[in-house]
């Protein structure tokens, strides 16, 4: 999906019309894509660290530590994840940063293009120790940078399929083809009649359609059936005709956790004005400060459930899980009056995940016992913040929560407490593995 760097003036005219809400969904969808060649933690083998790379200490001084970061920030698309990175920093920094080195981010931006993505990753390559929550819908460009010098570590959610499957990425969200099934067994549990008329809206894009297919597989696996999944455009805003077909087929259990908040959004307006009220299950995508009033209000969204593998980190769960505090100050201190979201948080985490191994590297590190100290975290959840996954394997959380939104507000349902052993989050269903 990346864009070539020479595209005419007209072609990135129609780039940027669409930029606010196309890209966005295609941002969200390229998150839930799917990624092969891992099937389980246990085959996933990587080969040997370059000899070369114990030897490397670029970006590293004896008082700091420079980190890249090459993300999409025109028009403030994936801003956050500069955000998050840098919030870390700073909350690392003020402690004595690791070792008496302070951390400093070398952040750029590629506005949304791939010749810049991969100008920019050259770049860093050869003065930034690592890169770090770099986040981009062009990251394949800079990915062929990384693959070309795998002393280098990545520590970043990679969107592009071969990017994320290379043995110097390191994401704390692992993206593999399947999907979790506690949220599926739950629902099904609650409403048993509904899973049998089941619908989900599915963009007309490769890695929704794939990731679709996955689910699809889960699903039928506990007896779930879907009656309509249509795939849309993603130029579509209004899914009037959509809902009426959706009445007509007896839709009774509604999936929409691939869509991002202003697509919901418009589904869940669309299934107010058409006054048809299924269940509605809504993702991680979608949470966010702007879904109820960009629903209609609480009226047209209240009932909604939304089931996620992070916390509620917008603020709802902080009382107990202490680093959304220190996740809320920090962005607030790196950017004042900035509304973290997804990518806001997978910054932070990536940076937590880098700093973990480079104070694990000891005070002579290098890129090598940075990497073989990424190989070593096979459990990592940020505090709490987000589900426990393995990065070191690529293997993917099973955790998740289920929330609620009640008066249009979020609210957790039958969860264990946050407070408790699990920190609120069920992890009792494996992971379901795609058949290909």
């Amino acid at each position: 999906m990346g864009f070539a760097s020479d595209r005419s003036a007209s072609v990135r005219q129609r780039r940027w019309a669409v930029l606010p809400g196309t890209v966005v969904l295609a941002i969200s969808l390229a998150l839930c894509s799917t990624t092969t060649g891992i099937a389980s933690a246990t085959t996933y083998k990587p080969p040997p660290i370059p000899a070369s790379a114990f030897s490397d200490h670029t970006g590293i001084t004896s008082s700091t530590v420079t980190i890249g970061n090459v993300s999409t920030l025109v028009a403030g698309l994936f801003k956050g994840a500069e955000v998050g990175v840098q919030a870390y920093a700073d909350y690392v920094n003020t402690v004595g940063g690791i070792y008496g080195r302070k951390i400093l981010v070398d952040s750029s931006d590629d506005a949304y293009s791939g010749g810049p993505n991969k100008q920019e990753t050259e770049a860093d390559v050869e003065k930034d120790v690592a890169m770090v929550g770099s986040f981009s819908l062009e990251d394949n460009f800079g990915g062929q940078v990384l693959k070309a010098n795998p002393q280098v570590p990545n520590v970043s959610v990679s969107l592009d399929l071969a990017t994320n499957n290379l043995p110097n990425t390191f994401a704390v969200a692992p993206s593999v083809s399947g999907w979790q099934l506690g949220p599926l067994a739950y629902f099904k549990k609650h409403y048993p009649q509904a899973v049998t008329h089941t619908a989900a809206m599915v963009a007309g894009e490769p890695s929704a359609i794939d990731k679709w297919n996955a689910e699809h597989q889960a699903m039928t696996s506990l007896g779930y059936k879907v009656v309509y999944d249509p795939t849309f455009e993603i130029s579509q805003t209004d899914f009037n005709q959509n809902v009426i077909a959706m009445k007509n087929d007896g839709v009774k259990i509604l999936f929409l956790e691939q869509m991002p908040q202003n697509y919901a959004a418009a589904v869940v307006q669309a299934l107010d004005q058409q006054d048809f009220h299924p269940v509605v299950v809504l993702g991680g995508s979608t949470y966010s400060e702007a879904l109820v009033p960009s629903a209609g209000g609480a009226k047209a969204v209240d009932g909604a459930y939304m089931e996620q593998n992070t916390s509620l980190y917008l603020g709802e769960d902080k009382a107990a899980i202490p680093a959304i505090t220190a996740f809320d100050t920090w962005i607030q201190k790196a950017s004042p009056g900035f509304k973290a979201d997804l990518y806001t948080l997978y910054g932070w985490l990536s940076a937590e995940l880098f700093t973990e191994a480079l104070k694990a590297a000891g005070p002579h590190p290098s890129r090598g016992s940075i990497l073989q100290q990424l190989r070593k975290i096979t459990s990592f959840s940020g505090g709490n913040l987000t589900g426990a996954s393995d990065p070191a394997s690529k293997t993917p959380t099973n955790c998740y929560i289920i929330a609620k939104i009640e008066n249009g507000k979020y609210q957790r349902v039958d969860d264990p407490p946050v407070s408790g052993s699990t920190h609120g989050y069920r992890c009792d269903q494996p992971f379901y593995y795609a058949k290909s």
